[in-house]
Parts: structure tokens; C-alpha cells; sequence
């Protein structure tokens, strides 16, 4: 793969296909341009969604790696594919429960991603830049998605 490339392919990644460049809030841009392939991930074998949210993860501190290396920023808010894998990490936990559920889980991740509360902002903060950006946005996954399992129901 050639230099040019690779950034191209890059910046695609980690701005989710351009999600990431919404003038207005791009983190729930991302979060959002997530939805449909949760939507189909849920009709697949739970290995399958495991796998896909596994992969976009991977390819995810490739990516905002490279984006957060060429651009001499730490966590640049048009980076959103860290949304996109925590939000399928969230969704994991209401597979095929109701709307509200999903919902739910949508809205807790947005809340603990934008807040940060305890290690989800020590998980921000791991090095290299990619791989702090990803985890931090797994962690509020994995919380919002317990919590919306147990605040609702069906």
C-alpha cells in the first residue's frame, strides 16, 4: 500500500466514512452513522457482531493512529470510528430487545463518552494515541451496555 494510500484509507476509517466531518456534533454523528450496521449485525450470530465490533476496533487504532500522527493531534473530535466501535460494543448487550433498549444504550454511551467518568478517562489516557482513543469509547460501551440491559426490559 502506498503512503498516499494508506493516509487516504485512513482518514476514511476514522472519520467513518465522513460521519466525522458534521459541522454539529460529530461524536454522535459517528455514533449515529453506526446504527444501520448494528442493525444488521443483530440479525447475524452473536460471533459475527462480536467479530465485526472486534475488527472496526482494530482497524480503529490503526487508523486514528495514523489520523492522530499526520494531523499532530491527540484525539481529534472528527475522529469517530472509537464511536462507532463502542456504540456496537453498547448495542451487543440489547441484541433484539426493544427499541427503548436500544435507545437506551445509544444515549448512555453518548452520556459516559462525552463525560468521562472515572475509567473511561483513565482508559483515554493509554498510549500510543490510537490505541487510548479506542478504549476509552469500549469502556463506555461495555457500561452503557450493561446498564441498558438492566434498566430495561424486552
Amino acid at each position: 500500500m502506498t503512503s498516499a494510500h494508506r493516509t487516504r484509507s485512513a482518514w476514511w476509517l476514522a472519520t467513518w466514512f465522513g460521519a466525522g466531518r458534521s459541522p454539529v456534533a460529530p461524536g454522535t454523528a459517528g455514533t449515529l452513522a453506526a446504527v444501520p450496521l448494528a442493525l444488521v449485525l443483530e440479525r447475524l450470530p452473536l460471533a459475527a457482531h462480536v467479530a465485526v465490533a472486534a475488527g472496526v476496533t482494530a482497524a480503529g487504532i490503526w487508523s486514528a493512529g495514523v489520523v492522530a500522527e499526520e494531523s499532530g493531534e491527540d484525539d481529534p473530535g472528527y475522529v469517530v470510528i472509537d464511536e462507532v466501535a463502542g456504540v456496537l460494543v453498547a448495542l451487543l448487550f440489547v441484541r433484539r430487545r426493544s427499541w427503548r433498549a436500544r435507545a437506551t444504550a445509544i444515549a448512555l454511551f453518548r452520556v459516559l463518552d462525552i463525560a468521562k467518568p472515572g475509567p473511561i478517562a483513565a482508559a483515554e489516557r493509554l498510549r500510543p494515541a490510537g490505541v487510548g482513543m479506542m478504549v476509552d469509547d469500549l469502556v463506555a460501551g461495555l457500561a452503557a451496555g450493561v446498564a441498558a440491559r438492566l434498566l430495561t426490559r424486552g
